[in-house]
């Protein structure tokens, strides 16, 4: 049995955009009660449209899950510098990088997620990505994406586009790029 609630709990209100760390963007849709074991139970409503999934989180539990309200402009500012840096990839083995780099996608900490993004991101010139490499960095362009795109109310491709305009105008990126040509022209 379900029946509509109050349309504000615990600081967040239907029809707000969202981040739940481990599926990212969503929009609470409902607040409704539920009856489980006995005892009600106001749950968020949660969907994520992309991924054609809806969430039921209990309301008392939104905080412990590290569910959190769309970043303001000066992280999403922070985030996109974050990408313009140089890359800082540890010299440990991949097995042990990939489990950090999807811990920090599954945060859902925006500053974390373009962290990987940066770290992750491969220009024409640079040699072809592993596979897991690859999928590592489009789950978090898509994450860090899908949050720029609700703040700034565009499409996630524009997003898309404005993270990776973000990387490539880099002047940092284009020393290292400019370098590694410079490299090739002598080893050829």
């Amino acid at each position: 049995m379900t029946t509509k609630k109050a349309v504000q709990r615990q600081g967040f209100r239907t029809s707000e955009s969202i981040v739940y760390p481990a599926h990212g963007v969503g929009r609470i849709i409902d607040v409704e009660e539920q009856e489980v074991a006995g005892m009600k139970l106001e749950l968020f409503v949660i969907s994520f449209e992309k991924d054609k999934m809806t969430l039921r989180v209990p309301i008392g539990k939104a905080a412990a899950v590290g569910m959190r309200k769309l970043a303001d402009e000066e992280t999403v500012a922070k985030a996109l510098d974050i990408v313009k840096g140089r890359a800082r990839v540890k010299r440990t083995m991949w097995s042990r990088r990939a489990q950090e780099y999807e811990a920090k996608i599954n945060s859902g900490d925006l500053i974390a997620i373009s962290e990987v993004v940066r770290d992750l991101y491969r220009s024409e010139s640079q040699p072809e990505p592993s596979y897991s490499e690859r999928q590592l960095y489009e789950q978090a362009i898509d994450r860090m994406a899908r949050e720029l795109a609700a703040v700034e109310r565009t499409s996630e491709s524009e997003a898309v586009s404005k993270i990776e305009k973000s990387i490539e105008a880099s002047p940092k990126r284009k020393r290292a790029a400019t370098a590694e040509d410079e490299v090739q022209d002598e080893a050829a």
